[in-house]
């Protein structure tokens, strides 16, 4: 079925891409942009996104119900996911404020 008509993606390849991904590694978010970027591709309109954000949910259950995840996977990402959010959450404060400018 051909989910983007402004690249002409069809799902078979986005569900061939998001299974690649996951196989480098299977606890890393993938959103829209990283599927279009792995494709060579950019999205134009956009319009295609939330049928991706779909394809990718549905992939995404479907590739960890076919796997085992042990305890420890489990505890890694976790402790990836708090490390990320800490590292934005450190240069979020570290930008300028919009009304600090320099004269």
């Amino acid at each position: 079925m051909l989910v983007c008509s402004c690249n002409f993606i069809t799902d078979k390849e986005i569900v061939d891409v998001v299974n690649s991904l996951l196989d480098e590694d299977c606890w890393q978010l993938i959103v829209p942009a990283k599927v279009y970027h792995a494709m060579q591709k950019r999205g134009r309109c956009c319009g295609c996104f939330p049928n991706v954000v779909d394809i990718i949910i549905r992939t995404t259950e479907q590739y960890h119900a076919r796997r085992d995840s042990t305890d420890a996977e489990i505890f890694d990402f976790m402790t990836r996911l708090k490390q990320f959010h800490e590292e934005n959450r450190r240069a979020d404060l570290e930008r300028r404020q919009k009304s600090h400018r320099a004269a």
